[in-house]
């Protein structure tokens, strides 16, 4: 089980694009239209290369380099009730 840092978006940042001392800039965040989750852009330059990479807020709280699987319904307490 992951600790609470390991599931912050500043330890995915640092594990994905190693800043170190390199800049670090938030370039786009807000929902996403189908679900209304949380999801973030980050970038850093340097020199002429520069790396960029989305970041996704999971229901559990913890970001990742991937988005949430979408959530299905279950149709079957209906199916039964009916």
């Amino acid at each position: 089980m992951k600790n609470a840092y390991e599931q912050s978006l500043r330890y995915q940042v640092e594990k994905w694009l190693s800043p170190g001392n390199i800049p670090v800039h938030v370039t786009q965040f807000s929902r996403t239209r189908a679900d209304g989750r949380r999801y973030v852009c980050v970038r850093t330059e340097q020199g002429a290369a520069s790396q960029a990479l989305f970041f996704f807020r999971h229901d559990d709280g913890h970001w990742c380099e991937y988005p949430p699987a979408p959530k299905q319904n279950n149709m079957r307490g209906e199916r039964l009730a009916a």
